[in-house]
């Protein structure tokens, strides 16, 4: 078992934000967590300057100090989580929320990369965005919350087939093995503010499922 205590009685949650962010953009699902009682702990790292390498070790470093976890990513958050557990079967993380995590791959990075100076926005991180994490790591719960009001720059440089968020399409959330997964009407950006998103977030480190499944 990755860990030994029941994933229902952590209470520490561990949140990762996406490219080009910083760990303040966590902030409104934070509170909404602690006023919850959990005890959220917010993660910065550099997404263009340091390769998501960097950042995996920074955060099965930060697992190992503090003891049992969940873990929030947004977008990219939730690609650097999935690929530091997929080498570490043995972390003490209870469950896994992904918020717009393209896990079969950005198809709006993708058409992106192709431009010239494309290096300055993705830096070091285009490869984890554009393949993604299809395959997730065994023995842990996942779960994905996804946005289908498609207001973001991605719409401008992807041709999205379905519902998407504005940088990620709906199809591309999905993987198989995920414990459960929603589509909610908010943008990508949406996401971290959106109330209901927060609600879900609640419901499905308590139970393993989102609300009505």
């Amino acid at each position: 078992m990755p860990t030994p205590v029941p994933p229902d009685s952590i209470r520490r949650v561990i949140l990762l934000h996406g490219l080009w962010m910083a760990g303040i953009t966590m902030q409104p699902l934070a509170r909404r967590l602690r006023a919850e009682g959990f005890a959220p702990e917010i993660l910065g790292y550099r997404t263009i300057r340091e390769s998501p390498r960097a950042a995996m070790g920074t955060l099965l470093e930060r697992i190992r100090e503090g003891g049992p976890a969940h873990i929030v990513g947004h977008s990219m958050g939730g690609l650097v989580t999935l690929h530091a557990l997929r080498g570490e079967p043995d972390a003490p993380v209870g469950r896994v929320l992904c918020l717009g995590s393209p896990l079969c791959g950005s198809a709006a990075a993708g058409e992106l990369a192709g431009y010239r100076l494309s290096g300055l926005y993705f830096g070091r991180s285009r490869r984890i965005l554009t393949e993604g994490c299809a395959t997730l790591p065994d023995g842990f719960e996942v779960g994905m919350i996804a946005g289908s009001a498609p207001y973001g720059l991605g719409r401008f440089f992807g041709r999205f087939e379905g519902q998407h968020d504005g940088t990620v399409a709906v199809a591309e959330t999905r993987a198989p093995g995920l414990a459960d997964h929603v589509v909610i009407r908010t943008s990508h950006m949406g996401l971290l503010l959106s109330r209901e998103v927060a609600a879900q977030a609640v419901h499905f480190l308590r139970s393993g499922r989102f609300t009505g499944a």
